[in-house]
């Protein structure tokens, strides 16, 4: 034996790309400005199943690439945000500016490079087709190092979707100067008890976690609650088959039992 330490390891450095740089410094500031605070629900995705099963083939067929739960998810996510603005919303001072348009950052993983928000502006404007084409577009030109200014400025409400890579619960941080984030977790078959009249049973259904991080001086616990309720339901309830292709979806669609 010599006086080596055997639990000594070698490195090999790695200087961190710029866009890990930009990420990094964001994310610092942000877990030490913003008093974080995060709520989670459970989501019946059973519809938006439906719907994909229905619509996917001829989907795929048309572009090119799976119709993935994300754009229903967006598409419920716009208005509910419209029935509570003060998620849309940022601090300057002592005054919440509350966003009247809904413009939605994607955070787009670039592997080791880190991530990069583009954004969706007018997001609450666009059917659920139209969501999904902004989507894959902007991963697409993300990937491809093809975004421009103007498709990564001007969020003011952001989401991330680790759900693809089979998460079960995430907390996120938020993107200053915006009030909120939004988690999307994976989605999978699980037990869960469903109610016919007087009678409980047991059904399999798609379900995952949505968890909203929120800034605490902006909004309280209550109001995320209700947010993600309300969230929840039109992600439930919609009869999404029927609304795909509507521009926005209504509220007589997102409210049929």
């Amino acid at each position: 034996m010599t006086g080596t330490d055997v639990h000594t390891s070698t490195y090999r450095r790695v200087p961190l790309s710029p866009v890990r740089r930009r990420t990094g410094e964001r994310m610092v500031r942000a877990a030490t400005t913003i008093p974080h605070a995060s709520i989670s629900v459970e989501v019946d995705y059973a519809r938006v199943a439906a719907a994909r099963a229905a619509l996917g083939p001829g989907w795929r067929a048309e572009h090119g690439t799976s119709l993935t739960y994300l754009p229903f998810i967006l598409s419920a996510l716009c208005v509910a945000i419209h029935e509570f603005p003060e998620v849309n919303a940022r601090l300057d001072g002592s005054d919440l500016l509350v966003a009247e348009r809904v413009h939605l950052g994607i955070a787009v993983d670039l592997g080791v490079n880190g991530l990069v928000v583009p954004v969706i502006h007018d997001a609450d404007r666009l059917s659920v087709a139209d969501l999904a084409l902004a989507v894959a577009d902007l991963a697409r030109r993300a990937r491809a190092k093809q975004l421009t200014p103007a498709d990564v400025t001007g969020a003011t409400y952001t989401v991330t979707n680790p759900g693809p890579f089979g998460t079960y619960a995430s907390a996120p941080i938020i993107n200053p100067p915006q009030a909120a984030i939004l988690a999307v977790d994976g989605i999978a078959k699980r037990p869960v008890v469903t109610s016919d009249g007087p009678d409980d049973r047991i059904e399999i259904r798609p379900m995952g976690l949505l968890t909203q991080a929120f800034d605490h001086r902006v909004f309280d616990g209550a109001y995320c609650a209700a947010f993600l309720h309300r969230l929840r339901t039109l992600i439930a309830d919609t009869d999404w088959v029927a609304a795909f292709a509507r521009s926005p979806v209504t509220t007589e669609d997102r409210e049929k039992p």
